[in-house]
């Protein structure tokens, strides 16, 4: 029997062998969404390190779509909205817990928080907080990897309000004139803060700005993670080979801005509307309805990331808070001598003084 043939009995029913990588995507997205609402959890319980977290609920597609089409060698930045982007990208959420919570142990050593991880070995080139802030680091990454080809492509994740900022056009020009491998992601949730994007900008057709500057440009609708999966990828492999691209990918933000925001610029019928428009709902259901997977199989699946998504808040629970002694590691180059803290020169000083 070959694989074509081949069938997989689950539950008493007979299911086709498929190619779709649909299963997949929805493990990622599924992931996503329980990692968010731990986030959620652990804020809630005061444990979170700083006072504002941005979760990314309903924008899960687009996390799993375009890094799914990435390559090892890849990097990329986020903006302050990135837990989703960091965990489809292979970060291991343990550890992302922790830094959220300010914990030793997490990809920082709990000195960036949720909005500043970073971690070069999974190519992240950092989350910012400032809207638009990490986006010109793609060309900047995008120039080495041409230069020293690398065969590489960087990605530049942002929301709908940096659509307003001068530092993208810039970018984009550049990326353009010099033909650089770089992927402008704008993940467009509809709202920047608590303003609507159709009252931020006249023209929202997105890709058309990109395609003024000379790339290729999309958008695509995040509620089917697999359209902007097969989207994101053709525009990858095109900037990989120096045609750098645009992709707008249209979902909606399901809470407020920051987890204290009760979005009270929104009413309860809009919010109704845009979280019908559920991208993890929507591949569950067509996994089920296709007959790739069972109903049972996908409430095994989620139960095994809740438990895994739980056992990450225990973990930054547990983890000890960073020594103030570590305060300027990663800051400094190895070698270099470190500042002399404060209260060390106050106590010397006043020594001095006494002797």
């Amino acid at each position: 029997m070959n694989e074509t043939q081949q069938r997989i009995t689950q539950g008493g029913r007979a299911k086709a062998a498929s190619n779709s990588n649909l299963l997949d995507f929805y493990r990622t997205m599924r992931r996503i969404r329980s990692f968010e609402e731990r986030v959620g959890e652990l804020f809630v319980r005061g444990q979170s390190a700083g006072s504002m977290l941005h979760l990314s609920i309903g924008e899960e597609a687009g996390a799993a779509g375009v890094c799914a089409a990435m390559q090892p060698q890849d990097s990329f930045t986020t903006h302050h909205r990135g837990h989703g982007i960091f965990l489809a990208r292979g970060a291991d959420p343990k550890a992302m817990m922790a830094e959220i919570a300010g914990k030793e142990t997490g990809y920082c050593h709990g000195k960036g928080g949720s909005m500043h991880i970073a971690d070069m070995a999974l190519g992240h080139l950092g989350a910012n907080a400032i809207v638009g802030g990490g986006i010109p680091a793609v060309v900047g990454a995008g120039l080495s990897s041409k230069h020293f080809k690398k065969n590489s492509v960087s990605v530049a994740f942002f929301g709908d309000g940096a659509m307003q900022q001068g530092i993208l056009y810039e970018s984009m020009n550049m990326a353009a004139l010099w033909g650089l491998p770089v992927m402008f992601v704008c993940i467009n949730n509809q709202y920047g803060m608590g303003t609507r994007v159709d009252r931020a900008t006249k023209n929202t057709a997105f890709d058309q700005r990109a395609k003024a500057f000379g790339l290729n440009g999309a958008v695509v609708d995040g509620l089917d993670v697999e359209e902007v999966g097969s989207t994101a990828r053709a525009l990858i492999d095109d900037a990989r080979a120096g045609k750098p691209g645009f992709l707008s990918i249209e979902c909606y933000r399901f809470f407020g801005h920051a987890r204290m925001d009760k979005s009270p610029y929104r009413d309860e019928q809009e919010e109704a509307v845009g979280r019908s428009k559920d991208p993890v709902r929507f591949a569950r259901d067509r996994l089920i309805s296709t007959g790739l997977e069972e109903a049972e199989a996908l409430d095994t699946l989620d139960k095994a990331i809740a438990a895994e998504m739980d056992a990450t808040i225990d973990f930054a629970v547990a983890s000890k808070a960073p020594a103030t002694t570590s305060m300027y590691r990663d800051v400094y180059a190895a070698g270099e001598p470190e500042p002399e803290p404060v209260r060390v020169r106050i106590d010397r000083v006043l020594a001095r003084d006494e002797a």
